[in-house]
């Protein structure tokens, strides 16, 4: 079974110029866990994305595939 990838974090991250460590120096997250939401392995609670979504200056559903 494919994995679906529900979020755009990773790259929406791209599209800014910010690194994952960034993300999580922001976010006070770990590294790898911001990996695990980048590769849509685990996505993060809805209050998390809503700060993702402030940090990056961005509508909250730019994160999130159709």
């Amino acid at each position: 079974m494919s994995k679906k990838a529900i979020n755009r974090l990773k790259v929406v991250l791209a599209e800014k110029n910010l690194t994952n460590k960034w993300l999580a120096e922001q976010l006070g997250k770990n590294e790898a866990t911001i990996s695990r939401w980048c590769t849509n392995e685990i996505q993060p609670p809805i209050k998390t994305f809503i700060q993702i979504a402030e940090k990056l200056n961005i509508k909250l559903t730019s994160l999130f595939n159709d």
